[in-house]
């Protein structure tokens, strides 16, 4: 039997479950801090991407622009 078809997303009745426990875990008032905390990680992972994805094309350019130099001098 392969074993890829035993690990899958859960479905509709195992997210209700585990909705179920988080709320149980950390009680109604602690869920919005928990989901500010989540997307503040979410906004400083994408904005510490972007800029590295940046510098990086900033790099290539300049890479690119180093050798065209060195033809018209």
């Amino acid at each position: 039997m392969n074993t890829l078809f035993l690990i899958s997303m859960p479905g509709g009745g195992e997210m209700f479950f585990i909705l179920l426990a988080v709320l149980l875990l950390f009680g109604g008032k602690k869920i919005p801090e928990l989901m500010r905390g989540l997307g503040k990680g979410i906004r400083e992972f994408n904005s510490a991407k972007a800029s590295i994805k940046d510098e990086i094309e900033t790099g290539m350019k300049e890479s690119e622009e180093e050798p065209k130099k060195k033809i018209t001098e």
